[in-house]
């Protein structure tokens, strides 16, 4: 059941993404380029996301299990720190140079080419190199603490 779950997610997600445009950099660009030709459409791919969104994290927060019959995991943080800006405006560079995020980029893969290829690359690259600077970060702090 969970790999079915998943899979039908994964399938209505990226269909909606190949409808929305979100798999068209070019069409995204046009939307981040606010000086220039703004192209508001994906305004409304967004609008409707959060409004989706809104009334799914609300049905959520009341469920004990989430369809996979897994424990349900909503994230309780709330505070906005140096990491989550950090984050968010290298998240928002690389989305404006590249016309692409994480979801889209992954469904692109599927059209072939080497824009999306080297994107996904890219984006695992940077994944890996988080990982290592969090884990050596946590390490040190794991040594300082036992040090005090």
């Amino acid at each position: 059941m969970k790999i079915f779950v998943a899979l039908t997610a994964g399938l209505l997600f990226g269909l909606g993404l190949i409808l929305s445009g979100m798999t068209e950099p070019s069409k995204v660009i046009g939307f981040l380029d606010l000086a220039g030709s703004w192209n508001p459409s994906l305004a409304f791919v967004m609008g409707g996301a959060i409004v989706v969104g809104f009334f799914a994290f609300g049905l959520a927060a009341r469920r004990q299990n989430a369809l996979s019959g897994d424990a349900m995991q909503i994230p309780t943080a709330r505070q906005i720190d140096l990491r989550l800006v950090m984050g968010a405006l290298i998240f928002g560079a690389g989305w404006g140079l590249a016309g692409y995020c994480p979801g889209p980029a992954l469904v692109s893969l599927a059209y072939g080419g080497s824009k999306p290829l080297l994107f996904v690359v890219a984006m695992l690259a940077g994944m890996a190199i988080f990982e290592v600077q969090d884990r050596y970060a946590n390490a040190q702090g794991a040594k300082t603490t036992k040090d005090a």
